[in-house]
């Protein structure tokens, strides 16, 4: 998957909600439950990852000699 086909942390979030709103509704067997359960557990993952992505790469703007400096985040690097 192609960094542009990857869904923003709205989405992600959203899509959590729907999630969680589905397993409160209170009407799913158990096991259609657990079933939300694990993509709502995805969906968590999947948004941590996109803040912590964010987090690095608000760290990498960086200021010398009086400018902003953007450099490039490479997750090879980061591991």
């Amino acid at each position: 998957m192609q960094e542009s086909d990857k869904p923003s942390l709205e989405d992600t979030l959203s899509q959590l909600e729907l999630t969680i709103e589905k397993i409160d509704a209170d009407h799913l067997s158990v096991e259609d439950s657990l079933a939300a359960f694990e993509s709502g557990l995805k969906l968590i993952r999947e948004a941590q990852k996109q803040l912590r992505d964010a987090e690095q790469r608000v760290i990498e703007l960086t200021e010398k000699d009086g400018e902003l400096r953007e450099e490039p985040f490479s997750v090879e690097d980061a591991e």
